[in-house]
């Protein structure tokens, strides 16, 4: 099951960088949006038909419109390439709502924001509100170059201009030593946020926690990294639901949502790859085994919640809230 969608107009495009593309949505209805809180996604379906996420990475106190911005991948599966070739100023497309696994933590006293490449939309989005409310933070954009770098514009000019720090070309042998003295002076109370490729997040990771505890470093990844070892999840276990008892079969090849759909129990999803969390349904019972890519390490920990498209069961049964 699909979860709902609103119909909605592209008013502007705009060349941020190298192959990254903004696009500027407005209602077809003509209502205002509802706010959003920083480093929210929203789905958009191309004209190719194809379902991604997107950041939202405007102000998000702006009501009359949206903005999402798209980098068009060379292997693109026809998502981006879509929205790059097909799409041009009055296009309709179909988006869902905003959606946010990668949230500000209020009581942080310092707010360290790392993106490299088109990681830098959830990261703008967060900025904004930051810079209104007059918040302590620092926002370090690493880029190949100028030229690959999105929204130099916004970045380089107030209120931003003042708290962002650029690193263009820095070499890979180079980066950990980049991201040591971006962290060096991290107080007790600060918190980093990160998004940009996979690699270069498990660095800032890496070298944060040397500094931070983990509930203090917060990321979001654009697509699925390859599944972990399973050694201890269950070739097939039983699904229960907390509100009826009922119970139904997860087989080897089954995904915990196809398993439901069998007994009509339809769970929303959308990437379909455990990024989105649009999936998640509360664990009253059992052990999860995560296998999805949005949850926190707290979030895991507590094996209160579970992204149902991918993940499994470590015990025979599992109890969810439904």
């Amino acid at each position: 099951m699909q979860a709902p969608t609103l119909k909605v107009r592209v008013d502007a495009l705009r060349e941020e960088a190298h192959g990254v593309r903004s696009f500027s949505i407005s209602r077809l209805d003509g209502l205002p949006f509802e706010r959003y809180e920083p480093g929210a996604h929203i789905d958009v379906t191309s004209p190719a038909g194809i379902t991604r996420q997107y950041s939202l990475c405007g102000d998000p106190e702006c009501v009359d419109s949206q903005i999402f911005a798209v980098k068009k991948e060379e292997q693109s599966r026809g998502g981006s390439r879509s929205l790059h070739e097909e799409v041009s100023v009055g296009t309709e497309l179909s988006i869902g709502a905003p959606r946010n696994l990668f949230r500000l933590e209020e009581r942080a006293g310092e707010h360290i924001l790392i993106g490299a490449g088109i990681g830098i939309t959830p990261l703008l989005s967060m900025a904004y509100r930051l810079a209104a409310c007059h918040a302590r933070f620092t926002l370090h954009y690493f880029a190949r170059s100028e030229a690959h770098a999105a929204f130099m514009t916004l970045l380089t000019r107030e209120p931003f201009a003042q708290h962002v720090k650029l690193h263009f070309g820095v070499e890979r042998e180079q980066l950990p030593a980049a991201l040591d003295a971006c962290l060096r002076d991290a107080g007790n109370d600060a918190h980093v946020y990160t998004c940009g490729p996979a690699p270069f997040m498990d660095l800032v990771v890496e070298t944060a926690q040397t500094r931070l505890p983990a509930d203090a470093i917060h990321l979001e990844r654009f697509k699925a990294e390859p599944a972990p070892a399973a050694d201890a999840s269950l070739d097939s276990f039983d699904v229960q639901l907390a509100s009826s008892g009922q119970m139904v079969r997860v087989d080897a090849n089954t995904s915990i949502v196809e398993a439901l759909a069998s007994i009509g129990i339809e769970v929303d999803t959308s990437c379909g790859e455990g990024v989105c969390g649009t999936c998640m349904v509360d664990v009253v019972s059992g052990e999860p085994e995560h296998r999805d890519h949005c949850l926190s390490k707290a979030e895991r920990a507590s094996n209160g919640v579970i992204c149902c498209c991918v993940s499994r069961s470590r015990s025979p049964v599992l109890v969810l809230d439904l």
